[in-house]
C-alpha cells in the first residue's frame, strides 16, 4: 500500500530521514563554502526537529564560518546545554561542540589587539586543551598547540604538536584514510616543530583529498599562515593549498550588424578563443556576471564547459532581459542564453521592477555581481579578479563595461582585459534613453522605535528633546550623503547616496540611543530601535499632496518590510546592501548572514544579514 503524503509526514522514520537529508545538505554546502545555504538547511532541520543536535551544531558552525561570532556563541552555548542532558549524543558530536566553543574563543582572541590579546589566546588554548584531555582527539590538541605558540609559549606548543602527531599516527594505524583534517593536522604539527619537508608532503596529500572543499582549505590556510608568522617560516610552504580564483566577468554586447561597433560579430571567434585561454590558464572556482548577448554569453559558455560554478545576476525580469539584451542579436543568441541560464548554479534578479529604459539598472546589477564575488572571495580566503572584454573607451554613465572596470579597479583587485578595437565612428550614446521616472540607485534605511506607543503626552517633550534630537544629530553628521529623510515620531526613513554613510548612520542610531539614560529622564527603559536597510533603485518625485520632494519605489517598500522583522538593537540588511558594501575598500563595516527571513506582511523571503562595525568606535566617536 502506498503511504499518503500526510501519513509520511507523521511517520517517524520518514521524518528522521528528511531531517538527516537536510543536515547532509547543510554539511555539503559548508564544504562548498556556501554558508548561507548551509545555515538555511540546518535551521530548517532544527525547525523540523528541535532535538536534532547535529543540526544545531551545523547551524552554529555555519554562523561561525560566516563570522557571526556572537550568534554562533549563543547557538553553541545552547547546544552544550542540550548535550549535557542527552544520553545518546555521540562522542564526536560532544567533541565538535566543545571544539566550536573553543574556536569561537580563538576567533575572539585573534580579533583582539593590545594587552588583552595574550590573555584571550591563553583562555582559548585552555579550552582546546581541556577538550583534548577529555576526548583524546588530534583536532583539539593541534589547535591548543597553535594557540600556545601565538601566546608565546613555544615549548608547550611543541609538546602539544608532538602529542597531536602521535594522535594522528594512532588514527592512521587504526585504518583512517582519506581524512583531510588528519593530513592538515599533521602538516600543522610539523610546521610548529619546524619540519618543512613533512609540511609539504602532508599538505600535498591534504590538497588532493580536499578536492573542491574550498571552505576547509581556507580554514587551514588561515591557521597555517598564523603559524608561519609566529615561527618565521616562509608562507610559500602553503602554495599547494592555493585557493581557486573568484571571477567577475563583463563585456560588450555583440553588434547587431556586420559593420564596426563595440563588438563586431566577425571578432566572436577570436574573443571566444581568448576567453577560453584565460579560463584554462587560471584556476577559477566561482564566476559572477550577467548574460547579455556577446561577451557575457561567451564567458558563461567557457566557464560552464570548464565545470566552474556560475552565478548569474540579471538586472530585471528574465523575459524582459531577453528582449532588451539578447533577442536583438538573433535567435541563435537566445538559444545560447537559455542554455547558460539553465546550467547556472544560481540566478538572481537585482530588481523585480521593469527596465523602464533605465541603463542604471545594468550598472546596479553589475555592482551586485561584483560585491557577491568579493564576499565569496573573502570567505574562501581566495583571490578575486575581473575578466573584461572591452574596447578601451570609458563611456560616461552609470553602466557599461568601462563603468564595471572602474568600479572593480577601485577595490584594488586586478582586471584582465581582452581588447576589442575602438570604433572611431561610434558616438558616446547608449542603446537606451534615461528613464523618465528619474530613478537612481539609493541606500534606504528604515527605523522603528519599539515601545513608542506606550508614551503618554507628558513624555513627548522629553522624547523629542532627548531621544529624537539625538537621532537627528546622527542624521546631521551624514548630511552630505542624505538625499531625503522623514519621520513619523517613532520611525525614521532616509535615502542615502552612499552605502557606507547609510551603514554608519544606521549603527550610529543604536549607539546614540544607548547613550541616553532613558529611565533617568522618565522614559520606558526598554525603548529600542529596529533598523532595516536595503540598496536599490528609487524614484525622486514631488509629492502632489504635500508638494515636497520625496522618494518612492518598489525598493522603499522592500526596505520598509525588513525593519519589522529585525530584532531590537540590531540592523538587518539585504544581500544587495551587503554586496554594495563589499565594493567599498577599507570599509569599517561587516555583514553576517542570519538566514532567509520572511519580511513583514509576507512580502517575500530573502537572505538577510546583520550589520556590524569591524572594530569599536573611537573614544571621540563614543563620547
Amino acid at each position: 500500500m502506498t503511504m499518503r503524503t500526510s501519513d509520511r509526514r507523521s511517520d517517524p522514520w520518514y521524518f528522521a530521514r528528511v531531517t538527516d537529508d537536510l543536515v547532509a545538505r547543510a554539511r555539503a554546502a559548508i564544504s562548498r563554502g556556501d554558508v548561507l545555504l548551509a545555515y538555511d538547511e540546518a535551521t530548517s532541520a532544527v525547525e523540523a526537529d528541535p532535538d536534532h543536535l547535529e543540526a544545531r551544531f551545523v547551524a552554529a558552525l555555519a554562523l561561525a564560518r560566516s563570522g557571526a561570532v556572537e550568534r554562533a556563541g549563543a547557538a553553541a552555548a545552547e547546544l552544550l546545554e542540550r548535550l549535557s542532558s542527552a544520553a545518546d549524543a555521540s562522542v564526536s558530536l560532544r567533541e565538535d561542540a566543545a571544539a566550536l566553543v573553543a574556536r569561537l574563543a580563538k576567533d575572539e582572541a585573534l580579533a583582539t589587539s593590545g594587552s588583552d590579546r595574550l590573555e584571550r589566546l591563553r583562555r582559548a588554548a585552555d579550552l582546546y586543551e581541556a577538550a583534548a584531555r577529555q576526548f583524546g582527539r588530534f583536532f583539539t590538541c593541534i589547535n591548543a598547540a597553535t594557540l600556545r605558540l601565538l601566546a608565546g609559549d613555544v615549548e608547550r606548543a611543541r609538546q602539544l604538536a608532538r602529542a597531536a602527531s602521535d594522535l594522528v599516527a594512532t588514527d592512521r594505524a587504526s585504518g583512517s584514510t582519506d581524512d583531510y583534517w588528519l593530513e592538515a593536522t599533521a602538516a600543522e604539527a610539523a610546521l610548529i616543530v619546524g619540519d618543512l619537508d613533512e609540511v609539504r608532503r602532508t599538505l600535498a596529500i591534504a590538497a588532493e583529498i580536499a578536492g573542491e572543499d574550498y571552505a576547509a582549505v581556507a580554514v587551514t590556510r588561515r591557521q597555517l599562515r598564523l603559524v608561519c608568522e609566529a615561527t618565521g617560516a616562509e608562507p610559500d610552504v602553503l602554495d599547494v593549498l592555493a585557493p581557486p580564483l573568484v571571477l567577475h566577468y563583463s563585456g560588450h554586447l555583440i553588434d547587431e550588424r556586420n559593420g564596426p561597433g563595440r563588438f563586431p560579430p566577425n571578432l566572436e571567434g577570436s574573443v571566444e578563443h581568448e576567453i577560453r585561454a584565460f579560463v584554462t590558464a587560471h584556476h577559477v572556482g566561482f564566476a559572477y556576471g550577467s548574460l547579455a548577448s556577446g561577451a557575457d554569453i561567451l564567458a558563461a559558455e567557457a566557464l560552464l564547459e570548464a565545470g566552474i560554478r556560475l552565478e548569474i545576476v540579471l538586472p530585471f525580469d528574465t523575459d524582459e532581459f531577453e528582449q532588451v539584451s539578447v533577442a536583438p542579436a538573433g535567435a541563435g543568441w537566445l538559444e545560447r542564453f537559455r542554455s547558460c541560464l539553465a546550467r547556472a548554479s544560481s540566478v538572481v534578479h537585482a530588481s523585480d521592477s521593469s527596465f523602464m529604459h533605465d541603463d542604471g539598472m545594468f550598472g546596479y546589477a553589475a555592482r551586485i555581481a561584483m560585491g557577491h564575488a568579493l564576499n565569496r572571495a573573502a570567505f574562501l580566503d581566495a583571490p578575486a579578479a575581473q575578466l573584461a572584454i572591452w574596447d578601451g573607451d570609458p563611456t560616461p554613465g552609470a553602466a557599461g563595461t568601462g563603468h564595471d572596470i572602474a568600479m572593480w579597479r577601485a577595490t584594488g583587485h586586478p582586471t584582465h582585459i581582452i581588447s576589442l578595437p575602438a570604433s572611431p565612428t561610434r558616438s558616446h550614446t547608449t542603446s537606451t534613453t534615461r528613464s523618465a521616472t528619474n530613478r537612481e540607485i539609493g541606500t534606504i534605511v528604515f527605523t522603528d522605535l519599539h515601545g513608542f506607543s506606550r508614551l503618554r503626552d507628558e513624555q513627548f517633550s522629553t522624547y523629542v528633546g532627548k531621544v529624537l534630537s539625538a537621532l537627528g544629530a546622527v542624521i546631521d553628521e551624514h548630511s552630505d550623503a542624505v538625499r531625503w529623510v522623514n519621520t513619523w515620531g517613532d520611525a525614521i526613513a532616509a535615502v542615502f547616496s552612499d552605502v557606507t554613510a547609510a551603514a554608519d548612520c544606521a549603527l550610529g542610531f543604536h549607539e546614540a540611543l544607548a547613550r541616553v539614560d532613558l529611565e533617568a529622564i522618565g522614559l520606558p527603559p526598554d525603548l529600542d530601535l529596529r533598523i532595516g536597510a536595503h540598496a536599490g533603485p528609487v524614484m525622486a518625485i514631488v509629492d502632489p499632496v504635500s508638494h515636497k520632494p520625496t522618494y518612492w519605489g518598489r525598493e522603499l517598500t522592500r526596505a520598509a518590510r525588513i525593519e519589522p522583522r529585525t530584532p531590537e538593537g540590531e540592523v538587518y540588511v539585504t544581500d544587495a546592501f551587503a554586496a554594495l558594501l563589499a565594493l567599498k575598500p577599507g570599509s569599517p563595516f561587516a555583514t553576517e548572514y542570519v538566514g532567509r527571513v520572511t519580511t513583514a506582511k509576507d512580502f517575500e523571503t530573502i537572505p538577510m544579514y546583520r550589520l556590524r562595525r569591524r572594530s569599536p568606535r573611537s573614544a571621540r566617536e563614543s563620547s
